[in-house]
């Protein structure tokens, strides 16, 4: 019988995790509350205790597992096995995540970044088709992403190759957290994308319920906006096309760049669906070289949240068969 694997995604308000065959089937699913008080130093023995109690749960022991894998927020050190960084974990210094967990549930752990290991999900079980070259984006409140070419993944010589959010789509654009101006995840995130709909929404002169829910005041939301705009709002069908047009013309330099298989676009502003995705493969295609035109492929992504913990499980089996 073949050995399993044990994937942990961990994030902010919640951590995944998961017992996987070795084919990327997962067999059983839970997840724990993330609790980042006392600057979260209770998350690695938290995580340490759940995994303890599943396994006397199902009857298991380390020996039933080849290994662990784990995507995490901030900046992995992926020889050390370290965290820090983690601002939304609370971790201000290194966190020696590896040693802990290997030394209370005796099988080898591998980290790294949750975006890239959202990546793997994809790429191994998800919309990548299990190709060696596949770029994931994820367009959340903020914009991540993962590129995998010829079958690696790109880490870069810092630690920060794959920032797709912070390619510069709008010179003197919006502000962006990372102290950059226009950068894609300023225009392609949820949050951006709201940003997107008030700029526009000034120069506006008709008379579209978009305009008349922001003059108003009310709250309004990337989904808002994405509905409006299905339903033929003139002003949300702007705003959607400006977010496709930044969008596809980021997907056309990732494209001329690594000329991967697949695009793939997940996260929350994803949920749009083909809507979305039609009108970024338009402005792709008037952007991209036309070899990468024909040959790399934009997709919605297949595993929702599941990728982090498919892709925890792919880079433990990965990184074993080195």
């Amino acid at each position: 019988m073949y050995k399993k694997f044990i994937g942990i995604d961990l994030g902010g308000t919640s951590v995944k995790l998961a017992i996987l065959t070795a084919e990327g089937d997962i067999q059983q699913k839970w997840s724990i509350p993330t609790n980042i008080n006392d600057e979260g130093t209770h998350i690695v023995p938290d995580i340490i205790a759940s995994i303890k109690h599943h396994l006397d749960l199902y009857q298991m022991t380390a020996e039933d597992f080849q290994g662990i894998g784990m995507g995490s927020p901030g900046a992995v050190d992926r020889e050390a096995g370290t965290v820090e960084g983690a601002f939304n974990l609370n971790w201000k210094t290194p966190q020696p995540v590896r040693e802990a967990i290997e030394r209370e549930i005796g099988i080898p752990i591998y980290i790294d970044n949750d975006a890239n290991v959202a990546a793997l999900g994809e790429k191994w079980r998800g919309a990548g088709a299990d190709d060696r070259d596949v770029v994931f984006v994820t367009l959340g409140t903020g914009v991540g992403g993962g590129i995998i070419a010829e079958g690696n993944l790109i880490h870069g010589t810092a630690g920060s190759g794959g920032e797709i959010g912070h390619m510069t789509v709008e010179p003197g654009g919006f502000d962006c957290t990372c102290g950059k101006k226009g950068c894609l995840e300023t225009v392609a995130s949820a949050t951006g994308v709201v940003k997107l709909a008030r700029k526009h929404a000034e120069e506006y002169a008709g008379n579209a319920q978009l305009k008349f829910i922001i003059d108003d005041g009310q709250e309004i939301t990337s989904k808002m906006i994405f509905d409006l705009a299905k339903e033929g709002d003139e002003l949300a069908v702007l705003v959607v096309d400006r977010a496709a047009y930044y969008l596809g013309l980021a997907c056309s330099h990732i494209g001329n760049l690594l000329n991967p298989a697949y695009i793939v676009i997940g996260g929350g502003v994803s949920a749009a669906g083909e809507y979305l995705l039609e009108q970024v493969r338009t402005y792709f295609a008037e952007f991209s070289f036309p070899n990468v035109k024909k040959t790399t492929h934009i997709k919605l992504a297949a595993l929702g949240n599941d990728a982090g913990i498919v892709g925890a499980a792919y880079l433990a089996l990965t990184e074993i068969s080195k």
